[in-house]
């Protein structure tokens, strides 16, 4: 969850490496920290704590010359954040290391090397990881030998980039279970944690695979396995833009992010339906052998990707007909699970780095599956070059910590592979064709849902003085009111909680009184009436409602309810529109309340190790 950005060029690196420290800071911002190898071949170093901001000032005020550096933004796993953990750590003035991962034998690494004279300057686990390449390089006085030697001793995941004073001209890199790219230029090349780091510089990458050695020079990347017999990685062209991860006229990525989203929503259709079905090979061109044999599907992912998997459930089972389970990654990959039979897994990761649903990935291979298919938003990342099958959801960079688009267009690609899967299992035809016909509507529908914000922006002071939240949902909306609770709580550190309407009465309300905002959004469907009168139960006890809900819904505003009204939408793309109330609701929340909207305290965008 950490952001590592190196390079060894002609030119100082060191205005490169902090441009890009800003474009990894949603994945950490405890500290940051830069090495640089001067001219006079001297390692030098500047840490600070808190956001990346800080460490530029100090930069702006004694700059580091050199064209050999590495850089690193932090969120902390082993230690708290302070300027003495944070990275890169140094060892004997000689090695400098950064590191994204966890080393999970640390502990027994630093009492060897206590017991062989090495200090301890940290509590983080990545100091033991410079030690240990010092302690084999006054053996080799060979950097990538002392590194590929040294992971050899290492437990646990990592992303590597160590340099060393005695060579001025290279970089060392390895990758084991943690994200890195090499971007290459033009009499210089350089690494990062994702390509957005490095745009501004380049646009032409190598992907490191697991197991991955690498050294840098300026004029040359060599690629190696662990025994140092060369590795071929084919390079690709990003056509992903520099200006895409810029804020423009927006307060804040998020709100940015979430006016992106009927963009991002006509992108992920495109050239993938047609007006009467979903061809199989939009998933890639296996699909066509494996879709006619799914007999069940078994969804696995974290945090909104999981929310998006439980809407799924309910597509797939009414539409498709076919049995889902949804499960959390943490969980499903340390249990033993009976796998149905002709059971394809699917896997929702925006970064396709989850360590978690990478590991569950990587057990499922074993486990007798019919396949495996992800949906995601990076290409070339590990889930997608693990599974059999996926999907894209060209939701373009998302920057904010808390999603939106990626979690819109991980519905619209759920909904797309329920339409697949349907085909194959008796789904009519008028029904698929209804239901593009809906999609093809969608970016309209959310255009009308932005057109609330305003609306939605007063109603937030309401939320200014309040500690706890309440959201409810019945059926397909469920799964929509826990992304919302999770959305208020991320960014504006109100406690919120979701439930199942009807499950009320078996323990929620007791916490219902006229401080607990109750928020849902009403469906048009044959629960309506069931919610209705779960919640007059919430307004029998003096809790505060208040409602999206369309006109036809009956629901009036009175002293203790607040009825928002929203657009009528078809009810096979309701739940995707309905959640942009909420993440305007959280969004202005947030603002009125003063977080740090687009970095929220203890989280990090991309959750790369366990």
């Amino acid at each position: 969850m950490c952001g590592i950005v190196g390079g060894v060029a002609q030119r100082d690196v060191y205005p490169i490496l902090i441009e890009g420290l800003k474009r990894l800071e949603y994945r950490g911002y405890d500290s940051s920290g830069i090495a640089v190898v001067t001219p006079q071949q001297e390692l030098q170093r500047y840490r600070r704590v808190g956001k990346v901001s800080a460490l530029a000032e100090a930069l702006d005020t004694a700059p580091l010359p050199g064209g050999l550096g590495i850089a690193h933004t932090r969120w902390a796993t082993h230690g708290i954040p302070s300027e003495r953990n944070a990275h890169p750590h140094i060892c004997n003035d000689h090695i400098a290391v950064v590191h994204n991962g966890i080393i999970e034998n640390f502990e027994a690494l630093r009492e060897q090397q206590k017991a062989q004279g090495f200090r301890f300057t940290s509590e983080t686990d990545t100091e033991v990881i410079a030690h240990q390449v010092m302690h084999y390089y006054t053996q080799e006085q060979d950097l990538l030998k002392s590194v590929q030697r040294a992971i050899k001793d290492f437990k646990g995941a990592y992303a590597l980039g160590v340099i060393c004073r005695d060579e001025p001209e290279t970089l060392v890199i390895a990758r084991e279970g943690s994200p890195l790219v090499v971007g290459l230029g033009i009499a210089e090349n350089f690494i990062a944690s994702d390509v957005h780091a490095l745009l501004p510089v380049t646009h032409r990458f190598i992907y490191l695979e697991n197991g991955d050695i690498g050294r840098l020079t300026r004029h040359r990347v060599e690629l190696f396995d662990e025994d140092l017999q060369p590795r071929e990685r084919p390079v690709k062209t990003s056509t992903q833009s520099d200006s895409s991860s810029e804020r423009g006229q927006f307060k804040h990525y998020m709100l940015k992010e979430i006016y992106e989203q009927p963009k991002a929503i006509v992108n992920t259709l495109q050239h993938r339906i047609t007006n009467s079905e979903v061809p199989d090979n939009v998933f890639g061109q296996t699909a066509q052998d494996i879709f006619p044999h799914v007999k069940a599907v078994q969804i696995v992912a974290c945090g909104t990707s999981y929310h998006a998997g439980l809407v799924a459930k309910y597509w797939l089972e009414s539409y498709a007909q076919i049995p889902c389970q949804v499960e959390v990654a943490s969980e499903f990959r340390y249990r033993d699970p009976v796998v149905p039979e002709h059971c394809l897994l699917v896997t929702i990761s925006q970064s396709g780095e989850t360590a978690d649903t990478l590991a569950a990935l990587m057990k499922s291979k074993t486990q007798g599956y019919v396949g495996s298919l992800t949906v995601c938003n990076v290409p070339e990342s590990s889930l997608v070059r693990e599974s059999d099958l996926n999907l894209m959801t060209e939701a373009g960079p998302e920057i904010g910590v808390a999603s939106t688009k990626a979690f819109t267009t991980q519905l619209v690609g759920l909904m797309l592979m329920t339409l697949a899967l349907g085909k194959h299992r008796g789904m009519p035809q008028e029904k698929q064709a209804e239901i593009i016909h809906c999609l093809h509507g969608l970016p309209g529908y959310i255009d009308d849902a932005l057109n609330r914000n305003e609306q939605i922006a007063s109603l937030c002071n309401e939320f200014l003085d309040k500690s706890h939240a309440l959201f409810l949902g019945r059926g397909v909306e469920y799964p929509i009111a826990m992304e919302g609770a999770l959305k208020l709580k991320e960014i504006s550190y109100i406690h919120a909680e979701a439930y199942p309407a009807g499950e009320l009465k078996h323990g929620p309300l007791a916490l219902v009184d006229e401080n607990m905002p109750v928020v849902t959004v009403a469906p048009t469907n044959e629960l309506l009436e069931k919610l209705r009168s779960n919640l007059e139960e919430v307004r029998a006890r003096g809790g505060r409602l208040y409602v999206f809900a369309e006109d036809t819904t009956g629901f009036d505003d009175s002293e203790d309810i607040q009825v928002i009204k929203i657009d009528p939408v078809p009810r096979y793309v309701a739940p995707i529109v309905n959640v942009l109330y909420l993440q305007l609701l959280s969004y202005h929340t947030a603002v009125l309340k003063g977080t740090d909207v687009d970095q929220p305290r203890n989280l990090a965008k991309s959750v790369t190790v366990e």
